[in-house]
């Protein structure tokens, strides 16, 4: 792939949600790990938790159990707790009292963790807002409004363009290619910002956007792969490149 980082034909910016704004550019497994660790939950060892988590992202792709007004900090109570039970069905020895409590105690470390990154990165939301029309497209659960609401995001984007709501889920490129019609910008001229090389920068830069690929620590399986675009530490990068 040819590298896409000349800056100045950028017209208008799209964003991905879910680990690049609210996470920090790390995806979410590394924290909920995390979260675990700080409640001395045991869950054996990573394959175990693995299990547990891709199990629980399945559940919530094939049942709706998260509803349009439910906050980051619902959604998280609730994959938390699936998680514990799916725990729990692997032989870790939880009641359903301590299932409550320790998924209670993910879910607030995890809504902690997001407010934070959301404040870090609002300076570069403000500064990007101010100069170019910006659009959000994630893969979510129906709820990425709400989430937005409770975090005051939702202003920063002119639509927001969710998987549960559009019927198209990343890596899929028309979902990319339903920012780019939002924008009213050629392809060349938008600059797609996301922490997965594999369900951002790679189906992005195949409609001929510019990337930018915030480097946070990655899902424990996933290999780097080929990047293009510009890779960065941090969101707040950013501004200095635009």
């Amino acid at each position: 792939m040819e590298n896409s980082t000349d800056t100045s034909a950028v017209r208008g910016i799209i964003f991905d949600y879910g680990g690049t704004i609210d996470n920090c550019g790390d995806h979410w497994a590394v924290i909920i790990r995390e979260a675990y660790d700080a409640s001395g939950i045991d869950y054996r060892d990573l394959d175990t938790f693995i299990a547990a988590y891709v199990f629980a992202e399945r559940e919530l792709a094939r049942t709706r159990h998260i509803l349009p007004h439910h906050t980051f900090a619902d959604l998280m109570l609730i994959k938390a707790r699936l998680e514990l039970q799916e725990l729990r069905r692997q032989g870790v020895d939880m009641t359903d009292a301590a299932i409550e409590e320790r998924a209670a105690a993910i879910a607030a470390y995890c809504d902690a963790h997001a407010r934070a990154c959301v404040e870090k990165a609002r300076p570069t939301l403000d500064y990007l807002a101010e100069r170019y029309p910006m659009v959000l497209v994630s893969n979510f659960y129906g709820n990425i409004e709400a989430v937005l609401a409770a975090y005051d995001l939702g202003r920063y984007f002119r639509k927001i363009i969710e998987s549960a709501v559009v019927g198209v889920r990343k890596p899929d490129p028309a979902i990319f290619a339903l920012g780019v019609e939002a924008l009213g910008l050629p392809a060349g001229q938008v600059l797609v910002v996301g922490d997965s090389i594999g369900k951002d920068i790679v189906p992005a830069h195949s409609l001929g956007c510019k990337t930018a690929w915030i480097e946070g620590r990655p899902w424990f399986a996933e290999k780097p792969g080929e990047m293009t675009g510009k890779g960065m530490k941090s969101l707040e990068e950013l501004k200095l490149l635009y």
